[in-house]
């Protein structure tokens, strides 16, 4: 980038047209006087009368540049290093057979609860590329659906991948979600571990209570944060028969709402209710604006001098027409 150390100068610029329309208007002074004015056309038929009519932008040329070079002219090197703080951060999804209940909608449509969860959380990754993120799934047992990466393309793919369980995998193990979560941010070196545990139902399952778990968390210094999905009362639930036949069911919601917020408050966290698309989408929005990256910015600055290049020009330009004007080119007194 070129800048200029003391622009107030460029304003002369705008005086050199002014001269040169006044130059032109004057005419030169008349040197010698012709009885006949064929003899002052032939002469100025000459190559080297007419050259006296450019001769004199030699100098002009050379006072811009000076003009230019004054304005101190500069090009600026700089040099920006961030250094990223990032968090690392446990997403946990309840994957269980209730969060394929249709209790939420998207521009009019009912969607069920997984995949509006799964766009939200893709959203939620995508505002964070300076942390490591990594997901558990879990219904009656967790599974690690990704490690901690920074790699946010691979962990959106295999978020893509996440669907819910059906038969004796069924169930929810909140305490055993929490405990796998932990597990994985036990051993990073990173100033700031969060979970952020997502489900829509109670603890009916698993070996570690989730009080307990909640427990071990706070000891290795993690927050969780806790949200429970699902409207209030009773939500469409798609149930297959013996025959293939997907049937809507209408069963009661059950979230254990006073345990989650039990955990939010024993680790630091919060606790948030979504009860449809536009609540669960500011509730991840409301956390990553709690948990901020910190960034330390450096910025390196030098400057190079560049009124030489102008200068240097200037006078050699000057010399010249200063010198056609008083040898080649002189005119006659």
């Amino acid at each position: 980038m070129i800048r200029f150390l003391q622009p107030e100068w460029l304003w002369l610029l705008a005086l050199l047209p002014l001269v040169m329309i006044l130059r032109g208007r004057r005419g030169p002074v008349a040197a010698v006087e012709f009885s006949d004015v064929g003899l002052a056309r032939d002469a100025a038929r000459a190559s080297r009368t007419r050259a006296l009519g450019w001769v004199w932008l030699f100098p002009m040329l050379g006072v811009a540049l000076m003009i230019v070079g004054l304005a101190r002219p500069q090009r600026a090197h700089s040099r920006t290093e961030v250094t990223a703080n990032g968090i690392d951060i446990v997403l946990g999804l309840d994957v269980s057979g209730s969060m394929q209940a249709l209790d939420f909608q998207v521009q009019g449509q009912r969607v069920n609860r997984i995949e509006v969860v799964k766009g939200v959380v893709a959203q939620f990754i995508e505002e964070r590329p300076n942390d490591r993120i990594g997901l558990i799934a879990f219904a009656a047992v967790p599974y690690l659906v990704s490690p901690l990466t920074l790699d946010h393309d691979w962990l959106q793919q295999n978020l893509e991948r996440v669907s819910t369980a059906a038969g004796s995998d069924d169930g929810t193990a909140i305490g055993s979600a929490i405990a796998a979560s932990v597990n994985r941010l036990r051993g990073t070196t990173a100033k700031s571990k969060v979970v952020i545990l997502l489900t829509d139902g109670m603890n009916n399952t698993g070996k570690i209570a989730p009080l307990a778990a909640a427990e071990a968390a706070k000891a290795l210094g993690v927050k969780i944060y806790t949200i429970g999905v699902g409207v209030r009362g009773m939500a469409p639930i798609p149930m297959r028969d013996q025959a293939g036949h997907v049937h809507l069911i209408m069963d009661k919601v059950d979230v254990d709402e006073r345990t989650l917020q039990s955990i939010a408050d024993q680790t630091g966290g919060n606790f948030y209710r979504a009860t449809d698309t536009d609540s669960l989408r500011k509730i991840y929005e409301q956390i990553n604006r709690l948990e901020t990256t910190a960034q330390t910015v450096q910025k390196f600055e030098h400057y190079e001098e560049l009124y030489s290049w102008a200068l240097l020009p200037a006078a050699l330009l000057l010399l010249f027409g200063l010198t056609l004007q008083n040898t080649r080119y002189r005119r006659l007194p």
